[in-house]
């Protein structure tokens, strides 16, 4: 199965958009950053917050994909593994939609170590398995085009499409949270945030089921 450029496109542009969704997301922790910056009173230590966020989202990202990355290389089931992936994450939105308590490990991460609650949260909320499905469909390959490349190749290439993904992903994220909480923290205050918070725990549950959906329609419909 080869994809056509316009549906390969699509799947980096969810990518970039399921970024952006993560970082608008206050559950990924672009409140702390601004805490952060008032706290310490300091204009640098916002951004440092947000890298710090970044890197533990990074390494979650990375902690999902790679192992995927790997499994792609079982072509004869490639299918079955995208169908599998699929029901995973919808499996996990639904326990999401049951389950509304936020997971008590995360209050008790020290808030000075962000990175660390950062991936946390990140595999708590199945951040990174809302990818795999996008990311097994940007792999999906032929099995008649096998014998012209050499497994290396191959886990080569899928190694470094999980880069790609976990690095844009991250970049949007960051660039949408950054914008939030930079606004936030100049110019609105806290207060303001207090005052306006919104919880996106269902529609993130939700949309954890569409993926998962996604996943496994793409999967028998060969795309």
């Amino acid at each position: 199965m080869i994809l056509d450029e316009t549906s390969l496109t699509a799947l980096w542009w969810a990518v970039i958009l399921s970024g952006i969704y993560h970082g608008i997301n206050p559950g990924m922790g672009w409140p702390l950053a601004v805490s952060a910056g008032l706290m310490e009173r300091r204009n640098s230590a916002l951004p440092k917050a947000l890298g710090l966020l970044a890197l533990g989202h990074l390494l979650a990202m990375l902690a999902i994909l790679l192992p995927f990355s790997l499994m792609t290389m079982l072509l004869i089931w490639e299918d079955e593994l995208r169908i599998g992936a699929g029901l995973l994450v919808i499996a996990m939105g639904v326990y999401l939609l049951i389950n509304r308590q936020h997971p008590k490990m995360l209050a008790r991460v020290h808030p000075a170590r962000l990175a660390l609650w950062s991936f946390l949260a990140a595999m708590a909320h199945g951040a990174g398995l809302m990818l795999v499905p996008v990311y097994l469909g940007i792999c999906a390959i032929d099995a008649s085009e096998v014998g012209h490349q050499a497994a290396r190749t191959l886990m080569a290439g899928n190694v470094q499409n999980a880069l790609a993904v976990a690095f844009i992903h991250t970049a949007a994220m960051t660039m949408a949270g950054g914008i939030l909480a930079t606004v936030i923290y100049f110019w609105l205050g806290l207060k303001f945030l207090s005052k306006t918070w919104f919880n996106l725990d269902v529609i993130w549950a939700i949309s954890l089921i569409l993926v998962g959906i996604f996943g496994v329609y793409s999967a028998y419909s060969g795309h």
